[in-house]
């Protein structure tokens, strides 16, 4: 073989190789009850806030700690651990993803994603 084809092979196994590793870490949409049953797989959890229960978030104590309850999408309830500060015009987000995986009761969340309501409806801005 040359050394042409034997190079074009290392490089078509290497791709192969990095597909692999980056299915292999990506994470799915899914309710609480799905991370129930895989807690040390991540997933993608879709909700509201339960703005019935407290939200604990003491900066001085531990500043990448924010404690309160969501409610997915199926309307299963849950204490969530979010391992950030606690995001601004979090009271006013419709939607919640949250990034993470269980840990008992709890989901344990990396990251945040929030859906804002929108300043405008019909091109005209809302006056608060």
């Amino acid at each position: 073989m040359k050394k042409f084809h034997i190079l074009g092979v290392l490089v078509i196994g290497v791709a192969i190789g990095v597909i692999l590793v980056s299915l292999k870490n990506t994470s799915t949409y899914a309710d609480f009850n799905e991370a129930m049953q895989s807690p040390d797989k991540e997933f993608h959890v879709v909700g509201k806030l339960d703005k019935l229960a407290s939200q604990i978030y003491e900066p001085k104590v531990n500043p990448d700690q924010f404690l309160f309850s969501m409610i997915d999408n199926k309307g299963v309830i849950k204490h969530v651990v979010l391992h950030k500060s606690k995001p601004q015009d979090f009271e006013k987000s419709e939607q919640i993803v949250l990034i993470g995986k269980m840990k008992g009761d709890d989901f344990h969340a990396n990251d945040i994603l929030m859906k804002c309501p929108s300043k405008y409806s019909d091109g005209k801005p809302q006056i608060n």
